[in-house]
């Protein structure tokens, strides 16, 4: 099989389920912002050694991220093909976040001002990944505001609420442990 089909040619791409539409139009802009998602926290987790608790979450979130991608990439008619949790983001997606959320947070002081991307390679590339992130999220608004996604769709949350996990996630990788949490360590 080779990489190249050349049906891409005419500046229009396949769908999930059956369909093109043209390379710039809304839904491929979306899915395409959350392909960047999964590579940069790809990159963070290059820099994480394998098995730790960042490398796994980072597993995990990359894999999540596939499901939002197969939603974005499916015409509304084709929706109903969708598996929950496989190829639809459920709402259960968006709420485990939340305690994850919760408890990475619980090991660092809050930054009490803007944070300055750069501490280390692998706050930095959470910090590169949460961007992308947030800029999937505005191109799933914009998908969802032109009808491209339904508006009870779970992506937007998704992305909002993995946005926030990916910046509390950086904020940890700085170092900056509060004194009552010594059992907490780092990727590295």
């Amino acid at each position: 099989m080779k990489v190249y089909t050349r049906t891409g040619d005419d500046g229009t791409t396949g769908l999930l389920y059956g369909g093109r539409v043209t390379k710039d139009g809304i839904g491929p802009a979306a899915y395409g912002e959350v392909d960047e998602a999964v590579a940069a926290l790809g990159l963070a987790r290059a820099e994480c050694d394998p098995g730790t608790e960042l490398f796994d979450l980072l597993v995990r979130l990359q894999r999540e991220l596939f499901v939002v991608g197969a939603e974005l990439a499916t015409e509304r008619a084709n929706r109903a093909k969708l598996a929950p949790g496989v190829s639809l983001v459920t709402a259960e997606m968006v709420s485990t976040l939340e305690p994850v959320i919760d408890d990475v947070t619980a090991r660092f002081e809050p930054p009490r001002e803007f944070v300055l991307p750069g501490a280390n390679r692998v706050s930095a590339a959470l910090d590169l990944a949460r961007a992308i992130v947030r800029r999937a999220e505005r191109e799933s608004v914009a998908a969802t505001r032109a009808g491209w996604l339904e508006p009870e769709s779970h992506v937007v949350p998704y992305l909002n609420r993995l946005a926030d996990l990916v910046w509390t996630l950086a904020r940890w990788q700085e170092g900056e442990f509060l004194p009552s949490r010594p059992d907490r360590h780092q990727s590295h």
